[in-house]
Formats: C-alpha cells, sequence, structure tokens
C-alpha cells in the first residue's frame, strides 16, 4: 500500500521550484528539502542506490510527502531555511548556534549612546552587527571612545531638563572623555556630526574620519593652535594604525561575502567573510553535521542563506570557491586570480584552521567520536569495505643479506598496540630478496593467526611498492584470505598507494589524516624492523668473536665485556689483565686466540 501511493505521489509531483517535506507512517516529519525540479529531485531518492545508510534508513522511512510550490529557487531556500529552524525534522542538517551575538548599539535618544549589548530591544535604536566575540567589539569601542568625546551617562538630556539645569558634568567630562552635553556645553549638531563618523567607522569606512580629522588638524594649526593640532594628529595615527591592522586586501573590494568550506565523512566547515571598504569586519566559521549524503554545494549554499540571514547581510556579491545556486539578485563570483582568489584561500584557510582545532578539542573531549571520524575517513580514502579498525604493516629489513628479519606492527583504532607488534627471522630465503621475504613473513603471520583463531585485521599494508604487493598477495592467496583482508602497498618516493590487480596508484592529500596513519604504520614498522636487526647483527658479530674460542662459554663473555667494554680492548689486552677478570687459564685461552689471529694477519 506505502508503494503504491507512495508511485502516484512521484508521478503527480510539478516540475516547479519549491520544497518537499518527507512524513513517516506517524505522521512525523522526516525531512525537508528545496528542489529547483521537484519532481526530479523527489524521483532521485526512489531511482538510486544510495551507499550512505543514513540515506536508505530515510528512504526506508518515508510514508508520504508533501510539498510547497514557490515563485523562485531563491523562495525555495528561504522556506527550506524557515521549516526546518521551526520543525527540526530529525535527517536534516541543522545551522543552529545557541550562542547571543554581541552588537554595538546607537541609542534612540538626545546625545544617544554608543554601547555593546546582547539584547536586541526594537525601539528605534540602531543595531551593528552583530559581532562573533566580545573582543571584537572592545576593540572597535576602545577605537571610538578614543577619537570621539561621547556620553556614557544614561540621564534623560532633553532640551528642558539641561536649561533647567537638572544634571551636573561628571567625572568623565573632567577626565576629557565627555563635553558636558548634560549641561548644554556640548551643541547637538556637533555630537550627531561625530555619531555619522561612527557610523562609517562601525561599517568600516575611515575615510570620511581621515578626512575631517586631516581638515581640523590644518584649521588649528593655521590658528596657531598647536597644542590642539597635535591632539588630532594623534587621533589620526590611531585611525590609520586600526586601519592598516584591518585592511588584508585590495581596499577597492568592498561591500562583499566569501564563504568556503572544507568536510569529511561526518561534517562540514563554512568560513564567513564580510568585506567593508578593503577590510574584513566579520569573520565567522560554523560546523555543520551531515545527516544524509550532503554534497559540499548543498552544504555551502544552506551556509550562505543561513549566515547572510544572521548576520544581517545585504551584499549584493558573494565570492566563493565554485559555483552555488543561491538564488536571484546575487552576483556569485568563483575568483581565479589576484586579490579576489587570495581572499577565498584565506576564507579557506581560517575553516581548516577551525577544523584543526576541533580535532584537536574532539580528541581530548571526545576520543570515540575522534576515532568514527577517522575510521570513516581512512574507509572514503582508500576505497575499503570496511572501517580500517585494525591494521597491520610488515616492514623487511637486511644489510647486503647478513641477518635478514622482518616486523608486523600493529594498529588498533589508528593507534600503536605495541604489546601485539612481532619479529620475524627470515628463515626459507637465502641471500637478499626482498620479495620472497614478504611472501614468507605474511604468510607465517596470518597462518597462526588461522590456527589460534585469532580476529584477522582489516587492512595489511606492505612497505613497497608492486613486488612486494604481489608477494604479499601471493600469501594470502595461499591461505585463501584474497578478498577477506584488504592488503596495500605503499612506495616511499612518492607515497604511491598501489591495490592489486591495479598497475596505476593512488595519491593522497599529503595533509589527509589517512595518509599521515598509513606514514605512521610505515615509520613504526621501520623502526621496530630496524631496532631488530641492529640487535641480531651485534648479537652476530658477538658469536663469532668471543663464543668461537674453544672452552669459553656465554658467561666469561659476559664477565669480560663487563670489564672491557668491547672486544676491540679484549683482543688487546695482556693475558695479566685477562687473567684478574676470569682466571689464569682462560685468559690464556682468549690471549693465545688473538694471539694466532695476529700471527695469520
Amino acid at each position: 500500500m506505502q508503494e503504491a501511493s507512495l508511485n502516484i505521489q512521484l508521478k503527480t509531483l510539478p516540475t516547479s521550484p519549491g520544497v518537499y517535506q518527507y512524513y513517516d507512517k506517524d505522521d512525523k516529519l522526516l525531512y525537508v528539502g528545496k528542489a529547483k525540479n521537484l519532481k526530479k529531485r523527489v524521483a532521485s531518492y526512489f531511482t538510486k542506490n544510495h551507499d550512505n545508510y543514513k540515506t536508505k534508513v530515510l528512504v526506508k522511512k518515508i510514508h508520504s510527502i508533501k510539498h510547497i510550490v514557490v515563485e523562485t529557487e531563491t523562495d525555495a531556500l528561504l522556506l527550506e531555511n524557515n521549516l526546518i529552524k521551526k520543525h527540526q525534522p530529525r535527517f536534516n542538517v541543522m545551522l543552529k548556534d545557541d550562542k547571543t551575538y554581541p552588537w554595538i548599539c546607537i541609542k534612540k535618544e538626545r546625545f544617544p549612546r554608543v554601547f555593546p549589548t546582547r539584547n536586541l530591544i526594537k525601539d528605534g535604536s540602531e543595531y551593528y552587527g552583530p559581532y562573533t566575540n566580545f573582543k571584537t567589539v572592545n576593540t572597535l569601542l576602545d577605537l571610538i571612545k578614543g577619537l570621539y568625546q561621547l556620553r556614557t551617562c544614561n540621564y534623560d538630556l532633553s532640551q528642558e531638563k539641561i536649561d533647567n539645569g537638572k544634571y551636573k558634568v561628571c567625572l568623565e567630562y573632567h577626565l576629557g572623555n565627555c563635553k558636558g552635553a548634560c549641561e548644554g556645553l556640548q551643541d547637538e549638531k556637533e555630537y550627531n556630526e561625530n555619531l555619522n563618523a561612527i557610523r562609517q567607522i562601525v561599517k568600516g569606512n575611515f575615510k570620511d574620519s581621515l578626512t575631517r580629522f586631516k581638515k581640523q588638524m590644518t584649521d588649528h594649526a593655521s590658528k596657531m593652535e598647536f597644542e590642539d593640532a597635535q591632539r588630532i594628529k594623534e587621533k589620526i595615527e590611531v585611525l590609520e594604525k586600526y586601519q592598516a591592522k584591518s585592511t588584508v586586501i585590495n581596499p577597492k573590494i568592498s561591500n562583499v561575502d566569501v564563504f568556503s568550506i572544507i568536510s569529511d565523512e561526518s561534517y562540514g566547515y563554512v568560513n564567513f567573510f564580510q568585506i567593508s571598504y578593503g577590510s574584513i569586519i566579520r569573520s565567522h566559521t560554523t560546523e555543520i553535521k551531515k545527516k544524509l549524503e550532503e554534497t559540499d554545494k548543498e552544504l555551502l549554499e544552506l551556509a550562505i542563506i543561513e549566515l547572510r540571514q544572521r548576520f544581517g547581510s545585504t551584499s549584493k556579491e558573494i565570492y566563493v570557491p565554485f559555483e552555488v545556486e543561491v538564488g536571484e539578485g546575487l552576483k556569485i563570483t568563483v575568483p581565479q586570480l589576484g586579490d579576489k582568489k587570495k581572499i577565498v584561500d584565506l576564507s579557506l584557510r581560517n575553516a581548516k584552521y577551525f577544523r584543526q582545532e576541533r580535532f584537536k578539542q574532539i580528541k581530548i573531549i571526545d576520543p570515540d567520536r575522534h576515532v568514527k571520524r577517522l575510521m570513516a575517513q581512512m574507509k572514503k580514502d582508500l576505497r575499503l569495505p570496511e572501517e580500517p579498525r585494525h591494521i597491520e604493516c610488515f616492514d623487511n629489513s637486511n644489510i647486503q643479506g647478513t641477518n635478514p628479519v622482518a616486523a608486523c606492527v600493529v594498529f588498533k583504532n589508528g593507534k600503536p598496540s605495541k604489546k601485539e607488534y612481532r619479529k620475524f627471522n627470515i628463515k626459507t630465503v637465502e641471500g637478499p630478496n626482498d620479495f620472497a621475504s614478504m611472501e614468507e613473513v605474511v604468510y607465517r603471520r596470518y597462518k597462526r593467526l588461522l590456527d589460534e583463531e585469532q580476529p584477522l585485521p582489516q587492512l595489511v599494508i606492505v612497505d613497497g611498492g608492486k613486488g612486494q604487493l604481489s608477494s604479499g598477495l601471493k600469501a594470502l592467496d595461499a591461505l585463501d584470505l584474497r578478498g577477506k583482508i584488504t592488503i596495500i602497498g605503499i612506495a616511499k618516493r612518492l607515497e604511491e598507494i598501489y591495490y592489486p590487480g591495479d598497475s596505476i596508484p593512488l595519491y593522497l592529500d599529503k595533509k589527509s589524516e589517512s595518509l599521515k596513519v598509513i606514514q605512521h604504520l610505515r615509520n613504526e614498522a621501520h623502526r621496530f624492523g630496524i631496532t631488530f636487526h641492529r640487535q641480531k647483527r651485534s648479537k652476530s658479530a658477538l658469536d663469532t668473536e668471543l663464543d668461537s674460542i674453544p672452552g669459553i662459554g656465554e658467561k666469561t663473555v659476559v664477565e669480560l665485556l663487563k670489564h672491557f667494554r668491547s672486544v676491540k680492548r679484549i683482543s688487546k689486552a695482556t693475558i695479566d689483565e685477562l687473567a684478574q677478570v676470569i682466571g689464569h687459564s682462560k685468559a690464556t685461552k682468549v690471549f693465545n686466540y688473538y694471539l694466532s689471529k695476529k700471527d695469520q694477519l
């Protein structure tokens, strides 16, 4: 019954722009989406094979579909955003933020005050913002207070009360921070001119204030009022210094919004810059949890609408890293070079830094979430059938064919499990043959795990290119494990990753976490293998020198090495020096052994 009902609904959907809503059998809203073509978009949910588990779950739960047709795609975007906020459907991306952002308020009153606030009161006052933190607000207000003398008291400065002498000037007047409007010592017209200049500074336009101050400085200087001229000059320097600090791009770029996105398997991170008169006057980065198979394009489009609404942006142009569809009346620019490209790159860098900081925080606060995200990312990057919770990496170590050994390191949930590391002496291979050695150790390792009924890894990595990979694959074939374990090879030179039966290697992003985990595995296997090789080489060197002397046992060798510290010193010691450590009889044997070696030379 459900299928027939849905089929009829799908066939009768319009091809117009609009918003669609999915409901379950209990008439509970599951998902809200927007579309340029409702019929085409909704049908795609039921005609495609979805890899994403959450999408499959959503489609199974859909019992009925409702839709709202609108005039344009812009209307669809806005309506989608409002419906998501109102109903908060289970399967929708939520661009929610519990923070109340600070604003700069110019109060609607005579001689208006300028102050920070988190509460917007609809009383006709002007509000500029919101800003992403109070530090930015306070820096801006400190600049304004240093440039203009404004009142901070909350008196009702009506003309009648001022004329009646109701108020007296306070400490702020004596400190030079206020001109005493409460006693009628400041002209209202002059005060309002200052406010107009402050409005421009808050918007990022410093030009008007600089022009005004320079004129005032010249006027004072022409009247020989050098102290006043110097005071104005200091204000100009403060304003220019602040402007230089805030201007990071071409001053010609004005009234533009910049958006960029970086994402992983579970989250998207969108950065937003608001630019005015060549200055970044706002930067905000938000984290978006993916619910279905949202692409970067879909996430960015949703974020652009949400963030522009939230921060009250009226910019007519936006810069983005790729084409987006956010409705009519907005110019979309995808910069390719120059200052515009630099600002998009800067936005992307901010998104990346935010993502890294979140990872670091998550590692501390919620390590399970970090592991899940890392495993999901590795599964995607390495094209694996399942998450590689258990990874093993093999490395061969031999120098000119001597003392060939191999090492196997084990990582669980992306971290070393050192108690499970294993060393291998090569038994069946004569001479330096890396390929045969790799085949032997991979076979021995998984033969033992199978015999002991131990869990097998999801991923095996061999240090080397196609040759070593083929050898490892032969061993898995011999154990009938092909297809049950994924095996890959990593070549050292360019970090190429090879897959069985594929001559073209995979190259991962050099900064990707998946590659970093693989490099960590490979380096750890190399370190562990080299350490074992050195130990064996050292033991071999001792065996050939001291243990080969007839009548000299292991305890005697240890005593000699403890005293003389090296085989070389033992070989040069006199018979009396040796006798003091191991007795005259054994000392004679050691002395005569090295004496005969000298004679042979």
